[in-house]
């Protein structure tokens, strides 16, 4: 697949990034030289999906860092870190991706060379990420032949990933090796990923594909056009709750009404063991602005506030499975969970 578009990129030790804010009118790389830049794209969603994130993380830590002495690293490595956590709190695969780099530093915090064991490792969980989306999209592949009829929510393609993407991944490889499948994208209000982002991609890649606003979404479940619904998540608790973007939950009620199986797809960093349930995953609260404006131009009344979580909570119960790079865990999801982590 050609036209797959590439969302993280590290050349001579700068972090370009495609800026998906402006997509898809305009293709534009942000290039990144130093750890704020980092932190501000990922904050205003220049770079976004949770294993996008996470790897964008990875080599963030290290920008000016390259010819800092062994003292230096070991002494603004922790701060680092801390400071590229909080950038945005539900993504947990930021802060897997970080601890994976805190704990190569830790191990080679007496290594004259840590800043080029570090530089491995952040290549490494980017790969880990490519592999990871392939496999996910050949377990995923025999649901999409079966269920060729699909819905998703927001982006999880590879501009949230490496490549491929998670949700996407297995639509992509039943399109290329011949099925018909068409995807319903839902437009995901406020900020449209599922227009601006999902709707792209498929497109460029010769992926049928229909457009429909968040609300169009059980009404096109009552016609009988949808087969099943795939998004991805950007943490799972260890309970099998799933945070998603905001509109998931919606998605998933309606899709328990009408019969319709609803799949989780993701990587196991996605997955974190260490919260037990949906009611612990905190949610970002995003400026209310996002919601009363559009691209700049206000169009709610000067005088109404607004609200805008940008995720929400499904409970395991409406998910029929996760689809991993291990396989599809099935109900009950504490079990299946716990067994595969282990």
């Amino acid at each position: 697949m050609k036209n797959i578009p590439v969302s993280v990129e590290w050349k001579n030790n700068k972090l370009y990034l495609l800026d998906q804010r402006k997509l898809p009118e305009d293709e534009d790389i942000v290039v990144c030289e130093d750890l704020k830049e980092v932190i501000v794209s990922i904050k205003t969603l220049t770079v976004r999906g949770a294993p996008a994130i996470g790897i964008a993380a990875a080599y963030g830590i290290l920008l000016g860092l390259e010819h800092a002495g062994l003292e230096e690293i070991n002494r603004v490595f922790d701060s680092r870190a801390s400071e590229l956590v909080n950038a945005r709190p539900t993504a947990v695969n930021l802060a897997w991706a970080l601890d994976r780099m805190l704990s190569c530093q830790k191990a080679n915090r007496t290594n004259p060379n840590i800043y080029q064991c570090l530089l491995r490792e952040a290549k490494f969980i980017h790969q880990s990420d490519r592999e990871s989306c392939r496999a996910i999209g050949e377990n995923g592949l025999e649901l999409v032949r079966k269920h060729p009829n699909i819905l998703t929510h927001c982006n999880a393609g590879s501009l949230a990933v490496s490549e491929l993407g998670t949700a996407l991944a297995p639509i992509y490889i039943a399109n290329e090796q011949g099925n018909n499948v068409h995807v319903f994208v839902n437009e995901t209000r406020p900020l449209l990923q599922g227009a601006r982002l999902t709707a792209f991609e498929l497109s460029r890649n010769g992926v049928p594909c229909t457009l429909i606003s968040d609300n169009m979404a059980a009404h096109i479940m009552s016609e009988g056009k949808i087969d099943i619904v795939i998004t991805g998540a950007d943490r799972i608790a260890a309970n099998g709750d799933a945070a998603n973007k905001i509109g998931t939950l919606s998605i998933a009620i309606a899709a328990k009404y009408f019969r319709i199986p609803f799949y989780i797809a993701v990587p196991l960093s996605t997955i974190d063991c260490s919260t037990i349930s949906g009611s612990d995953i905190l949610i970002e609260e995003r400026d209310g602005n996002e919601v009363t404006h559009f691209r700049g131009t206000r169009i709610a009344p000067p005088e109404v506030s607004a609200r805008s979580p940008a995720f929400d909570v499904t409970p395991a119960e409406l998910i029929a499975g996760i689809v991993t790079e291990k396989g599809i865990l099935r109900p009950p999801f504490p079990r299946a969970i716990k067994d595969l982590m282990a």
